[in-house]
């Protein structure tokens, strides 16, 4: 198993990590833990397709980062204005 196929294992167990604590309801979808799993665990996805790249792959998991940052701007800019 090469560097990238680790990369992307453990990107899909940070993906369906944080959608299993959602669904258990342990983790809320829209808190840092959360965004940051899906976030990290899309790059990391991503990251593996390098090396054997897969065009539907790729968007899925490009749609699956940019939802996470809109996620945590939405975050970060009701914390700024003073939010829970």
């Amino acid at each position: 198993m090469s560097v990238w196929d680790v990369a992307g294992m453990v990107g899909v167990t940070l993906i369906l990590g944080a959608y299993a604590g959602a669904q258990l309801r342990r983790l809320d979808p829209v808190k840092l833990l959360s965004l940051l799993m899906n976030l990290t665990g899309s790059c990391l996805v991503m990251l593996s397709l390098s090396r054997a790249f897969n065009l539907s792959a790729f968007l899925v998991e490009a749609a699956w980062a940019a939802v996470a940052l809109f996620g945590l701007a939405r975050l970060a800019l009701t914390r700024r204005r003073g939010g829970p």
